[in-house]
């Protein structure tokens, strides 16, 4: 089977796993802290089982690196699944509907040989996917990167447990756009792939690779700029200790525009 049928099947069997546990108690609970470092929850190793479950199933070779169970060899080991089997984890149990699962397949040990990425929104169902060289995908449809209407530009802007310094740096976004975040940035950099926001900025040094393994792709894909904090082309490994920043625009200008805001310069486009 092709990287892209696994991954996608092994969403729809987190999905599976864990339709009806958001919102109720047997989402929560507190499982230690995972590889990733967060306290993991029912859901997230619910949802991590299955995919698990899934590949040891169909005996795909490869090793997984997963946000709650670490390092996990299938069928003697291979390239790379990063998975983050539940992005949203404090949503999803909470009932907030804003959580996805998120799942790459890598051929070597770094974002850019990232080859296949699939995000799936686990409170709706829709699919996102990207394939290296051959576009991203929602559904079964094309989906773009864009800029809205000038004048009404939307922002995704992370800035859970930001420094008071981070917060004066990116005030002059704040004054000059509609902000967003919604608490899954996986999921968030798949609806910035459809063209529904300007930008995504996350420029705090804390996101794991897991996070964003699959939304890197959709963005490049989807025809967007991954930037890091110094506006050069976003890269690094997929080691669990890595930390990143990153900036998702739409266009040149649009990268151009989260720049002058932030002090910062185009490098390298």
């Amino acid at each position: 089977m092709r990287p892209l049928d696994i991954l996608r099947e092994a969403s729809e069997r987190i999905h599976r796993s864990v339709r009806g546990m958001a919102g109720t108690d047997a989402a929560g609970g507190d499982y230690g802290r995972g590889a990733g470092g967060d306290i993991s929850k029912a859901i997230d190793v619910a949802a991590e089982g299955a995919v698990l479950e899934y590949l040891r199933e169909v005996e795909f070779p490869c090793t997984v690196l997963g946000e709650e169970c670490g390092r996990v060899e299938i069928a003697g080991g291979g390239p790379y699944v990063v998975m983050d089997a539940i992005d949203g984890t404090a949503n999803a149990v909470r009932g907030f509907p804003f959580y996805c699962s998120s799942l790459a397949y890598a051929e070597g040990y770094s974002l850019g040989e990232i080859t296949a990425g699939v995000v799936k929104n686990l409170a709706t169902g829709r699919t996102y996917w990207a394939v290296k060289g051959k576009g991203a995908f929602a559904d079964g449809s094309r989906i773009r990167a864009g800029r809205g209407e000038e004048g009404y530009t939307i922002l995704g802007l992370n800035l859970s447990g930001a420094t008071p310094e981070l917060l004066e740096r990116v005030r002059p976004l704040t004054e000059s756009a509609h902000i967003r975040h919604m608490g899954a940035n996986a999921l968030e950099m798949a609806v910035f792939s459809e063209g529904l926001m300007d930008a995504f900025v996350d420029i705090r040094d804390k996101i794991r690779i897991q996070d964003i393994a699959a939304g890197y792709l959709l963005v490049r894909e989807a025809g967007g700029l991954l930037l890091d904090a110094d506006m050069r082309p976003l890269d690094a490994d997929l080691g669990y200790g890595t930390r990143v920043s990153f900036i998702a625009a739409a266009d040149a200008e649009a990268a151009d525009y989260v720049a002058s805001k932030i002090n910062g310069a185009l490098g390298g486009i």
